[in-house]
């Protein structure tokens, strides 16, 4: 299926786990794809893989960062001549452990890159491009955003208020524009490595469809989201859990 044939996308943090499995989908169904991370040669990399600058391309940068924010939106725009799909999957989780004891700094700067960044992108898109041509975003939030979840309190509380966001703007933002968010449980990137190492067979054990997720069953709900066969969906928050929240975990 090439679902996406002539659309670009914009995929932030894409440099490997979940946002190069997005890119990729993306590509697959007929997109064109700009990658953003911070580390250039991982990008680099990365659109290799991809198949290289006719159908990807990279802007190295830091994701809270204003003006990266403006240069990547522009050169997508630049190289490839429009901006149909918005991608923020870029997260962060510097705080681990009770939430009542947690660095109020590292609490702001999850904030700040989860949720006030993925709304600075927004408006970005939005301004260059979205207000006069209409568009689609999906956001990567977790279902650490829709109960509580041990350890990660700074980081379900971020993704929380992101699932909110991505409603707030929906409602602001139709008929034009559709936000759309997925929630996805334990994926083995490196990123969620430290709740499964060592003993990921005991942690799938909690999962009805009995493993943990990987980068692609992410990739296929985001692909769907942006695709206009979600035409009809906005402020919605797809669960990819494996099941897991049948069971009351997180």
């Amino acid at each position: 299926m090439r679902r996406l044939d002539g659309k670009v996308a914009l995929v932030t943090g894409a440099s490997r786990g979940i946002g190069l499995a997005v890119a990729q989908r993306l590509v697959d169904e007929g997109a064109r794809v700009c990658l953003t991370a911070r580390k250039p040669e991982a990008l680099d990399a990365a659109v290799a893989k991809l198949g290289g600058p006719d159908v990807a391309i990279a802007v190295p940068g830091k994701a809270d960062d204003p003006a990266h924010q403006a240069e990547a939106v522009a050169t997508t725009i630049g190289h490839f001549g429009s901006l149909d799909i918005l991608v923020n999957n870029t997260g962060v989780n510097p705080a681990y452990g009770p939430l009542i004891d947690a660095d109020l700094a590292a609490v702001r700067k999850t904030f700040e890159v989860n949720v006030v960044a993925a709304l600075a992108w927004v408006r970005e898109a939005h301004k260059a491009w979205f207000r006069d041509h209409g568009g689609a975003v999906v956001n990567v939030a977790s279902v650490a955003g829709l109960r509580p979840a041990a350890g990660i309190g700074a980081y379900g509380a971020s993704k929380a208020a992101l699932i909110h966001l991505t409603q707030q703007l929906a409602d602001e933002l139709g008929p034009g524009i559709r936000v759309n968010a997925v929630a996805p449980a334990v994926v083995k990137t490196v990123f969620a490595s430290a709740l499964y190492e060592g003993r990921e067979e005991q942690v799938a054990a909690q999962y009805p469809m009995a493993r943990l997720g990987v980068p692609d069953d992410i990739a296929g709900a985001v692909a769907f989201l942006a695709s206009a066969d979600a035409s009809w969906i906005t402020g919605h928050t797809l669960v990819v859990d494996g099941g897991l929240t049948l069971k009351g975990g997180v």
